[in-house]
């Protein structure tokens, strides 16, 4: 094929982003040619975004079984990421899913599983990946240029929201509908970028606050403590309650310290180590000399068409994912580890015991209830 053919399953918010991009040619060597809604309320307003020549289906097995497609994206709410995303790979359709994975790792597993069975590219849309800043953060640890890593920490507090936006939808922040809050809505690309930068804990503690702002069953504020097996550790803080909000990422190395904030990336490079520096200074009071390097960063793009186009080519000509959608368990084990640890009050140690975790997600969504919709308004990007 000289052109991927892709269709979309979900047409809301982020749905409606990937739709444009496509529309408007932006991945040249992609072309959308069906997309998927299940209410059919929305239609009217689908059908005058993608015109007549574009079909439109209410039923994804439908879209998937027309042969109309190559390759889908899956834009739909968190719980259906897995069950969709297996529908299509079973049909020999590249599978790119919408962040997270799912909502519990051992859907995520089964879906995994059937991505190695199949013969397909599978692709996770984790667009904060290609960022030049967190690719300078990688090349700088994986070169050895960090040393040894010590420390992590990330607050990452920007994400605001108020009541009405949770009121907007009935579904919205409850455990049936979403299946947790900040951490699984706003927080899968942090989660994922913590351990694609640091790697994945050995054991975790948190401290979930169920409600505690917003008038919500799901966590609105979270702060978490994590070990790794070489001793260093980390710290990640959440909420969607605070502004002004921060987001800062410091990584600390027995060669230096990095940290992102404010869309740039400062390098403190320690000319000796501090562990071949503790070895031979006995003068007392003393530290490594150290250097602050200005680091050559490209601008900043987090542009969903960057995966987008990734995977394209990755279908196309072979070329290696930069997000695969296996990696995408990764992150959703830390945010399930976080609900788990508050849930138990106790210690989790990695890997996950999925199972357990599924149990204790269960009796939350036995009873878990719809909230009361009130009006809502759209911003002028068609966003809530």
């Amino acid at each position: 094929m000289d052109k991927v053919r892709f269709g979309i399953i979900g047409i809301g918010n982020i749905g409606t982003v990937h739709t444009r991009y496509l529309l408007a040619g932006e991945i040249k060597q992609a072309r959308l040619t069906a997309v998927c809604d299940n209410n059919p309320e929305k239609h009217p307003a689908i059908k005058q975004m993608v015109g007549d020549a574009i079909p439109l289906f209410s039923d994804a097995q439908e879209m998937l079984d027309s042969g109309l497609i190559d390759a889908v994206i899956v834009a739909t709410p968190h719980y259906a990421h897995p069950t969709l995303s297996m529908m299509a790979m079973r049909r020999g359709i590249h599978t790119l899913c919408e962040k997270p994975a799912g909502v519990y790792t051992a859907q995520v597993e089964e879906m995994n599983a059937c991505a190695r069975e199949c013969d397909v590219v599978f692709g996770i849309m984790y667009n904060q990946r290609p960022n030049p800043l967190y690719q300078k953060v990688k090349d700088l640890i994986d070169s050895g240029e960090l040393g040894e890593i010590r420390r992590s920490n990330w607050i990452i507090t920007n994400w605001y929201r108020s009541q009405s936006y949770y009121n907007s939808g009935g579904w919205r922040a409850t455990w049936k509908g979403e299946g947790g809050g900040v951490l699984l809505n706003q927080d899968p690309h942090q989660l994922d970028l913590w351990q694609w930068l640091v790697g994945m804990p050995v054991r975790l503690r948190a401290f979930c606050q169920f409600g505690k702002h917003r008038q919500i069953e799901v966590e609105d504020e979270v702060t978490a403590y994590a070990e790794y097996a070489n001793g260093a550790t980390g710290v990640f803080i959440t909420t969607v309650a605070e502004t002004p909000g921060t987001n800062r990422l410091e990584i600390v190395g027995d060669r230096g310290k990095v940290v992102v904030e404010n869309g740039q990336l400062q390098f403190w490079r320690l000319r000796e180590s501090e562990t071949a520096f503790n070895a031979r200074w006995d003068k007392g009071f003393g530290e490594p000399e150290c250097w602050q390097v200005q680091v050559p960063v490209g601008p900043e793009c987090s542009d969903h068409q960057v995966i987008t186009a990734n995977f394209t080519d990755a279908i196309l000509h072979h070329t290696p994912l930069i997000a695969p959608g296996l990696e995408g368990i990764r992150g959703l084990t830390l945010s399930n580890a976080m609900h788990l640890s508050t849930w138990t009050d106790d210690w989790v140690t990695l890997p996950l015991d999925s199972q357990r975790y599924l149990a204790l997600l269960q009796q939350r969504i036995a009873h878990s209830q719809e909230k009361q919709v009130v009006s809502r308004t759209l911003d002028a990007s068609g966003s809530w």
